[in-house]
């Protein structure tokens, strides 16, 4: 009687855990792009054009925010890297990978004579240059809020390289907004409101008629974020829209970049390729695991053939 009543007592917990949870707002379901992620299955490989791409993103856009301290610019250049050149099995030697590594400027780690310490040009063996110096320098420029390193971070989320994918994309149009006049305290103050009821991206969630969710300042809405918009919603609660706020602003326009291969660069690709390339950061051994599996599992295979055989000759006058 006490272990079902304990069974019983969490399971009423998981219950109210799962109300609680709804009630606190849920973001909607990342979804990867049309046509899926090549790198996913047994036999899945990285898109290399698509990964060289999502690295000019990255560079581009991403990399004034957020470092990527994990990596080095040599796992560019080495098998199963983006910039993998057959002809440079050491990829320091590299010189397309010395190229991008000399693009940005860190600090030596020695002083000069005076005692000061110069910058100087990257190489491949040095770590991806980070955009603040500390934690500290990185709350202060993005308003308290830290950047989050992406090294791993399609291991990080749930949905992986979908979560980055649909968030970088889902950000509502900024000329959906409206801006609202607030007094307080005899001034004059402005706030971003959104129509829920134009934003089709939502889709079930969409309502019927005007609704709008009041965006705070500092803060940007996104219906992948997980979050709560119940408080900053001006309807009924039950139907408050899905995501969150956060304080990263939408960082990507059409045209933003401009793809070196002639690629036209659209919110959906640009998403597309640094999702991508994320996910190459997040496991760039993905391919050379996938090969050696694939071999393990054949190998593995005879082995059991070879095994049955052997037992069945073994074993064959013996009556069982």
């Amino acid at each position: 009687m006490k272990t079902f009543r304990i069974l019983a007592a969490g399971l009423v917990g998981l219950a109210f855990a799962g109300l609680a949870h709804a009630a606190g707002g849920a973001q909607k379901h990342a979804h990867a792009p049309e046509g899926g992620w090549p790198f996913e299955g047994v036999t899945g490989q990285y898109d290399k054009a698509s990964v060289q791409r999502g690295y000019q993103v990255y560079k581009q856009v991403c990399a004034s925010c957020h470092s990527m301290n994990l990596l080095s610019y040599r796992n560019l250049g080495e098998p199963g890297g983006p910039f993998y050149d057959p002809a440079y099995p050491n990829p320091n030697d590299n010189p397309f990978v010395k190229a991008l590594a000399a693009e940005n400027e860190i600090m030596n780690q020695t002083p000069n004579d005076a005692g000061e310490y110069e910058m100087r040009p990257a190489s491949p063996a040095d770590r991806f240059r980070a955009p603040f110096p500390n934690e500290a320098a990185a709350r202060a420029a993005n308003g308290g809020a830290l950047p989050p390193d992406l090294s791993v971070m399609v291991k990080a989320r749930h949905n992986g390289a979908s979560y980055i994918y649909s968030l970088m994309s889902g950000y509502p149009d900024p000329a959906l907004f409206e801006d609202r006049e607030v007094q307080k305290d005899g001034e004059t103050l402005y706030q971003k409101v959104l129509d829920v009821s134009k934003f089709e991206a939502l889709g079930d969630h969409t309502p019927e008629h005007s609704a709008y969710l009041v965006q705070p300042a500092g803060q940007y809405y996104n219906p992948y974020f997980p979050g709560d918009t119940k408080p900053n919603f001006e309807g009924d609660p039950r139907h408050a829209p899905p995501g969150g706020f956060l304080a990263m602003a939408p960082q990507l326009t059409k045209d933003r970049v401009e793809y070196t291969d002639g690629t036209e660069a659209t919110v959906d690709q640009m998403a597309h390729d640094v999702a991508q390339f994320i996910a190459w950061a997040s496991e760039p051994k993905l391919e050379a695991r996938k090969r050696t599996g694939l071999g393990v599992m054949a190998f593995l295979l005879i082995l059991t053939v070879l095994l049955w055989f052997s037992y069945k000759q073994v074993w064959r006058k013996v009556e069982h």
